[in-house]
């Protein structure tokens, strides 16, 4: 009767308990800065840091 009246008063939770979620880990290779930057030897990487480096500097002046 007692985990009827908690559930009563509390409400059930279907999430993830007490666990924090972490957003500060990096999930894939791609959010690294290596590869961000082509600084790992990859020709496509390099093109797409390339890319990456023309579109950070448009509307620099």
């Amino acid at each position: 009767m007692d985990d009827f009246q908690n559930i009563l008063e509390n409400g059930i939770n279907f999430g993830k308990g007490g666990q924090k979620q972490t957003d500060d880990k990096v999930k894939t290779k791609a959010k690294k800065k290596k590869y961000i930057t082509g600084a790992h030897g990859s020709g496509s990487a390099m093109q797409k840091a390339k890319y990456r480096q023309q579109r950070a500097n448009r509307h620099k002046k």
